[in-house]
């Protein structure tokens, strides 16, 4: 598994700067962190900063947009982009999560000043403020259609929100613990919640019920990710007839992250264990070992921070 690097959030602000710094490090698994620093040495004339690292690090490439950086000893690179613009005035305590549209018009972000806020992706203009949560709004995401927000909270509560009138138009209960994440399956007629109560439960939006528990982990599950499997995994068969409310789950697993350390991964429908998975498997034993786990984060993580990063880079 390659070493992860991580860098100051705001350094192409603080390199900018003459003698500006910004630090860097190394997390290679099982070994100590690698600490380091950038420091810009000056502008030059195409405004680019004259940029070099602090022993054990090299900066391959900087321009505008982007900073290339290894670590040789580790055998490990990566590529940082620099916002391209910053909004500052949206919340006034720690965002928790954010998605965008559909059509890429609108951002909606959750914090934990209790609040859920939409506003213009181009400029951080405020259009919505969605208020009924107590506590922390840990999750929030659109809807493929742009015009519907699904949020999830410390209050054990899911919401679902009209984009256009900031009104909570359902309410789900049903969870002992907050909720920290969610999923959205198909075009939404059905949702996954993840929560610190250890379970993961499908629902029925048009209802507003819940159409089961598909997993009881004994563990807080802190994150949740629906994807289509491809013919080479097995998701098994459901014990019971599923229930006609149930829309779009055939063909689809669900991946679990749970709070001790473990990755889970369950067909949707069937609510069994997929194939080439024992029921759970620890996290950094995955990624070295098995090649069916190597399969599931590629496409559950890699392929949208792919695409992610392609958009912003376009």
């Amino acid at each position: 598994m390659a070493a992860p690097l991580r860098i100051q959030s705001d350094w192409a602000q603080a390199l900018r700067k003459d003698e500006g710094e910004a630090w860097l490090s190394c997390h290679p698994p099982g070994k100590p962190t690698l600490y380091g620093s950038l420091t810009c040495q000056g502008i030059g004339q195409d405004g680019i900063p004259e940029v070099t690292a602090s022993e054990g690090f090299i900066v391959n490439e900087i321009n505008k947009k982007s900073i290339h950086i290894s670590c040789p000893k580790e055998n490990a690179s990566s590529m940082f982009l620099a916002p391209y613009t910053t909004f500052s005035r949206i919340h006034a305590k720690s965002i928790t999560c954010l998605d965008i549209s559909s059509g890429g018009g609108l951002g909606v972000s959750s914090s934990t000043d209790g609040t859920m806020k939409i506003w213009q992706a181009s400029n951080g203009e405020l259009r919505r403020v969605l208020e009924g949560h107590v506590f922390d709004v840990n999750c929030c995401r659109f809807f493929p259609s742009g015009l519907v927000v699904l949020s999830g909270g410390m209050d054990a509560q899911l919401k679902i929100w009209s984009a256009e009138d900031a009104s909570c138009v359902v309410t789900f209960k049903g969870h002992k613990g907050g909720i920290l994440d969610t999923a959205i399956v198909d075009r939404g007629r059905n949702v996954v919640s993840g929560s610190r109560d250890g379970t993961a439960r499908l629902w029925d939006c048009g209802r507003s019920a819940c159409l089961g528990v598909i997993a009881d982990c004994g563990s807080s599950i802190n994150g949740v990710a629906v994807g289509a499997a491809d013919n080479s995994i097995n998701l098994g068969s459901p014990e019971q007839t599923p229930s006609e409310r149930e829309i779009g789950t055939e063909s689809k697993m669900l991946l679990l992250a749970r709070e001790d350390k473990k990755l889970q991964c369950l067909g949707l429908q069937s609510r069994q264990p997929a194939s080439g998975s024992s029921k759970t498997v620890e996290l950094w034993g995955i990624l070295d070992h098995s090649d069916f786990w190597k399969a599931v984060l590629e496409m559950f993580l890699l392929a949208p921070c792919v695409h992610f990063l392609r958009k912003l880079q376009e």
